[in-house]
């Protein structure tokens, strides 16, 4: 069985990947309220668009993150198990 891993953040990451979390939750009950509201596909469609930007947005903050502080520790530690997790990681980004 795997290990579990933590990463450590700050108050104030936590606090900004909050933020974003919260502005993407308020994005999707407006879209949920056009869809009640019977609104225009494409406003919708455009609402949808939105959010999956930001959530693009918010994934490529924490892999950053996870790049420079995870990733990297692994590394020093010789730690080669990293590698898998990466490529798998990227194939997710990508699939």
């Amino acid at each position: 069985m795997k290990e579990e891993k933590y990463t450590y953040r700050s108050c104030s990451e936590k606090k900004k990947i909050e933020n974003r979390l919260n502005r993407i939750e308020g994005q999707v009950r407006g879209i949920k309220k056009m869809v009640e509201e019977d609104r225009y596909c494409n406003d919708i469609l455009i609402q949808l668009s939105a959010v999956d930007s930001s959530i693009k947005s918010l994934s490529n903050y924490i892999l950053e993150k996870h790049l420079y502080n995870c990733v990297s520790k692994d590394f020093e530690k010789d730690n080669n198990e990293v590698f898998e997790e990466l490529v798998d990681l990227f194939k997710r980004f990508n699939g």
